[in-house]
């Protein structure tokens, strides 16, 4: 009999028609959902079940537990992770054999391991955006007093987020939270990060995913110093002679393009020299995120939030000669600009990327047809190129496939 912990009771009917009986990797290929897989020590198959994907792990029973309860505390700290939905347990097989447990979480829509990125992108650049987006998420982590102890790519999932990566946190076997965290054990984790990115793209590179000439040592290395920065801007003493306005002002703005809310802030002055501690309201991530969120009910990435809401002003500076306050313009823009670019969306077409990344690829496009062209490009005509020449070329990242049947599934 199994025994099932369920984050929601909604997912309990459909995950009790799954054959728990078996092996998973015995399980019928009519459940298998054809999405990208990372690379993983245990036996992991993406689930196809009642209009759902889930990731389904073999593991041992207290681990599983270990980590179905980090993952739900992550997630009540809102950080970038999979969502925990269950724990199987006390699986037999038809022999009364016994099987091992299962954690079972959703599937994150619209994300890539490592490795599917690099099965189209191989640039060195792609590598230093997944760096760098692995070093905040890491930077994030911590500041919840997060021990991540097994950082890697593999353990990572990306989604695209404008021009850059976001990343999540897939695997927290090794996880634990420590109140305070000590810095050892932060910079253990950046060493640990370091180490593995650098094994794993010297993988890519023997897979020829990566020309050999890049320096992959050096790649890996940079998440060190990603890290140290990102950390000193979330938590350095900022000090300044003078006017500190300014100053306060971009750290303030750094900070939010990160993702972060600021929260308390204490300046101390001597003189012309103000020394300033700000604190990042750790438990309120995502700024321009929930920004968009509340101005026009979306619901997409950090940095696709950031550049909406800039294409907002730019919409409310063009039009209103930016007299109105942007609540005012923002359902305008909504109506008048981004609904109508997305209805255009082509149906074949709409599981290749977010709505909210394909807006901003076409406004990139715009500005690259106007270029060419010499002429301002309207954006429903930089839309309907876009969907032509450039939306075809990309993978369906969020597209579910059946997968082919082998000899003897039924």
């Amino acid at each position: 009999m199994e025994k099932l912990n369920v984050v929601s009771p909604a997912y309990a009917p459909t995950l009790l028609t799954m054959p728990w009986d078996q092996p998973l990797d015995e399980w019928s290929g009519d459940l298998l959902a054809a999405l990208p897989r990372g690379i993983s020590r245990h036996t992991v198959r993406l689930i196809s079940a009642g209009g759902l994907v889930f990731a389904v792990k073999e593991i041992g029973e207290a681990v599983a537990y270990h980590e179905y309860r980090m993952l739900r505390r992550l997630q009540e700290l809102d950080a970038p992770c999979v969502v925990p939905v269950a724990v199987v347990t006390n699986r037999e097989d038809a022999d009364g054999g016994a099987l091992t447990a299962c954690l079972v979480t959703e599937h994150l829509r619209f994300s890539l391991p490592y490795r599917d990125v690099f099965s189209r992108v191989l640039e060195p650049d792609t590598v230093s955006k997944l760096v760098r987006a692995l070093a905040v998420l890491l930077v994030k982590l911590h500041l919840l007093n997060f021990y991540w102890g097994d950082v890697s790519l593999s353990n990572t999932l990306f989604r695209r987020d404008a021009d850059q990566f976001s990343a999540y946190l897939v695997d927290a076997e090794t996880g634990e939270f420590h109140e305070p965290l000590s810095p050892g054990r932060r910079l253990y984790d950046v060493d640990v990060a370091r180490v593995n990115i650098i094994g794993e793209l010297m993988d890519l590179q023997a897979g020829q995913y990566l020309d050999a000439s890049v320096d992959v040592i050096a790649l890996g290395n940079a998440i060190e110093q990603t890290y140290l920065e990102l950390w000193d801007l979330m938590t350095g003493e900022l000090v300044v002679e003078g006017d500190a306005f300014d100053a306060i002002a971009e750290r303030v703005a750094r900070i939010n393009q990160l993702g972060f809310d600021v929260g308390e802030m204490q300046i101390e002055h001597t003189g012309d020299v103000h020394r300033v501690h700000i604190e990042p309201a750790v438990f309120s991530t995502g700024f321009n995120r929930r920004r968009l969120q509340a101005l026009t009910g979306l619901d997409v990435q950090d940095r696709q939030a950031q550049r909406l809401l800039g294409e907002m002003e730019v919409y409310r500076a063009v039009r209103y000669g930016g007299r109105l306050p942007l609540e005012a313009v923002a359902h305008r823009w909504m109506v008048k600009e981004y609904e109508p670019v997305v209805h255009l969306i082509p149906p074949e077409l709409r599981e290749k990327l977010e709505p909210a990344q394909i807006f901003h690829e076409i406004l990139d496009h715009r500005w690259f047809l106007s270029q060419n062209l010499s002429r301002f490009v309207p954006l429903a005509e930089a839309a309907e190129s876009y969907f032509e020449k450039v939306l075809p070329g990309h993978r369906d990242e969020a597209m579910v496939y059946r997968l082919p049947r082998e000899n003897g599934d039924t």
